[in-house]
């Protein structure tokens, strides 16, 4: 491997989360000298604040569904209520573990790792209190921050993510601005933990990114759960009390709570580290990039939350490897949004692949759709879980998109990438045996009935 001459390395990456570590490890792999500059903890937003600590909360909060709901399997168990701080413990072991895993391949892999806030003094030049690094390439990973709205003041009882993961008890009564991934997740960890939970929207419909099918079935799911939730209205304002906080809608309606989660997604955390000042366009806060994630800046490219597009963990991973192997002149496959999986972890899961039926309506004018209900499904009937599998493919082609709902459906969707990604027809899935009893089974199911030869439903 290439060592890094005293600060001069062949990359200089900023921002050590899952763009930009899954780079500084491939591009080691590639022989290629690397610094990696991080100014909080690696593993980023993901590890930290984001997928990985959200996860082990839900978690945590099916464990407490299954616990009140066990005299329907005949199990005899009471519901206590949820320790907080035991719940806390729980996900900070995960993260940890990972972290420390983590620590120990960057530092077997000879990356140099920088702590500080670095910042962008010429187009290859970062500086880390004082220091300089130079780098042949550099890769501006610096990730996203929880957004808030304008009049919407973070602080006191008005929370975002971050806050939202250190919490030390179950509130009363949550209200949450922003009806997508963020919003409806923590929805179903804190109904899950005992709160009353209400959900504003602005758009028509919950997941409003996702296929229409899906937010009508995850809508009747949370009324089923009393989950409250009001779309296609904006909040106006909100105001702090000692007991509380009053949140106003533009419709004149308002709601007493006593806490108040901002989910309105993700910015690009770009300000004040000189990327315009080193001639990087950067819009709105985003940097755009080709589809070779390369910048208006010869040899600086950028990776993860920070380019426009889907904000996913495993987006950043795929763009970081991307990045080290362009780098490398492998000419490796283009990175497409529309061909990385989708899962929200609430309860229950949504999970998906590619093109909804609008969008394949669209591109392509005449599609084919085929869904299949788990109510024919033998584990999910197992698992008491209602939802479905959607295939959406172009007339007479290839499968274009797999949209499915239910639990534990996000351990599903791995097949569905590989039908969209390989471009496969019906009949090609329709070929392979599904093992039974599983939930992957209604993917093959689906298949068959597209095919026009269905075995446990009516095509």
């Amino acid at each position: 491997m290439a060592d890094g001459a005293g600060n001069n390395f062949d990359i200089v990456i900023l921002g050590g989360g899952s763009g930009g570590y899954a780079c500084a490890l491939r591009a080691v792999q590639l022989g290629k000298s690397v610094a990696l500059i991080e100014k909080g903890k690696l593993g980023g937003t993901c590890l930290h604040n984001g997928c990985i600590p959200t996860k082990a909360l839900l978690h945590a909060a099916e464990v407490a569904d299954a616990t009140r709901e066990s005299a329907s399997f005949g199990v005899l168990a009471s519901f206590e209520g949820i320790d907080m701080p035991k719940v806390n413990a729980y996900k900070d072991g995960v993260v940890e573990r990972l972290y420390k895993g983590l620590q120990g391949l960057i530092k077997s892999g000879g990356i140099t790792v920088v702590e500080g806030e670095g910042r962008l003094v010429g187009s290859k030049t970062v500086e880390v209190a004082g220091q300089q690094y130079t780098g042949t390439n550099v890769v501006l990973a610096t990730g996203s921050y929880a957004r808030s709205l304008p009049g919407l003041e973070i602080g006191g009882r008005v929370i975002t993510s971050d806050e939202a993961l250190t919490m030390s008890e179950v509130p009363g009564r949550v209200v949450i601005i922003g009806g997508s991934v963020i919003g409806v997740e923590f929805a179903s960890v804190w109904k899950s933990f005992g709160a009353d939970v209400t959900i504003i929207e602005a758009l028509p419909t919950l997941v409003p990114l996702e296929d229409p099918s899906l937010s009508k079935q995850l809508e009747r799911a949370f009324r089923k759960r009393k989950i409250n939730f009001k779309t296609g209205v904006k909040f106006s304002g909100v105001k702090q009390t000692d007991a509380g906080v009053t949140v106003s809608l533009e419709n004149g309606e308002t709601i007493e709570t006593d806490l108040v989660l901002v989910a309105v997604g993700r910015g690009p955390a770009s300000a004040g580290l000189g990327y315009e000042e080193a001639g990087i366009t950067v819009d709105r806060g985003w940097v755009p990039t080709n589809e070779r994630l390369a910048t208006n800046v010869d040899g600086v490219f950028a990776v993860g939350d920070l380019v426009p597009g889907l904000q996913l963990a495993h987006r950043g991973f795929a763009h970081g490897i991307f990045v080290a192997e362009e780098i490398a002149g492998l000419k490796p496959q283009p990175v497409i949004d529309s061909g990385i999986p989708r899962v929200t972890y609430c309860e229950p899961e949504i999970a998906s692949v590619g093109l909804t039926e609008p969008q394949a309506k669209e591109k392509y004018g005449e599609i084919e759709i085929q869904e299949y209900n788990l109510g024919g499904n033998g584990k999910s009937q197992i698992l008491m879980t209602a939802g479905s599998v959607k295939l959406v493919r172009q007339k007479d082609g290839p499968i274009v998109g797999v949209h499915m709902i239910g639990s534990r459906y996000g351990e599903q969707v791995g097949e569905a990438s590989l039908m969209v990604n390989w471009e496969a027809y019906p009949e090609d899935v329709a070929q392979f045996i599904h093992a039974h009893p599983t939930q992957n089974e209604a993917l093959g199911e689906a298949a068959l009935a597209l095919a026009g030869k269905p075995l446990h439903s009516h095509a």
